[in-house]
């Protein structure tokens, strides 16, 4: 107790009211960074995460505007709110930074990704594989006596939901491009 005997944090709308406002519960987000298209930058972004210990579990990185030379990068990483607030508070701070929106929070979204996967059976389960291939809209890119390629666009989950059917079937390789996003509605 303290001299005026009010008890800290007692009381949410008190001002002595010292209790965290954010909770210890982590989310994922999915940041969308405009930035200039110039060497170093990507690293210094890269930095930024590793030299906190912040985790990245999806980049991606491409020009959008080559007139503006300006790339857009795609972050997926988690962490409580407190931490994802930081994570964008810093990078608003780095100078080549134009614009940093953290999509999860900021209305719908529409998040896609590209993954490609090298599947080798024969019969019944190349048979199966192709049943679910047709199933999850995934294209054969590639064809040989013994293996498939597969290529699938949608969400992260459909993903890893094919990904996961393909595995008892064979499932030897995948590689995966990470998140691209864009938040709906006419505004950017």
């Amino acid at each position: 107790m303290n001299a005026l005997h009010i008890k800290k944090g007692s009381n949410k709308h008190s001002a002595y009211n010292l209790r965290p406002n954010f909770s210890d519960q982590v989310e994922t987000h999915t940041l969308a960074v405009l930035v200039d298209n110039e060497a170093g930058v990507l690293a210094r972004v890269i930095g930024l995460f590793s030299g906190r210990g912040y985790n990245i579990e999806s980049l991606t990185v491409a020009e959008v505007d080559h007139l503006g030379h300006l790339s857009r990068i795609t972050i997926v990483t988690r962490g409580t709110p407190q931490v994802i607030e930081q994570i964008k508070a810093q990078l608003g701070r780095i100078v080549p930074v134009h614009q940093v929106h953290d999509l999860t929070v900021e209305g719908p979204s529409v998040e896609r990704e590209l993954a490609l996967l090298k599947v080798a059976s024969g019969g019944d389960k190349r048979v199966e594989a192709l049943r679910l291939a047709d199933i999850f809209r995934a294209n054969v890119v590639d064809s040989t006596l013994d293996s498939f390629v597969f290529e699938i666009t949608g969400a992260p989950d459909k993903i890893d939901a094919f990904a996961d059917l393909m595995r008892p079937l064979g499932l030897i390789e995948m590689a995966r491009t990470g998140v691209a996003a864009l938040s709906r509605g006419a505004e950017a």
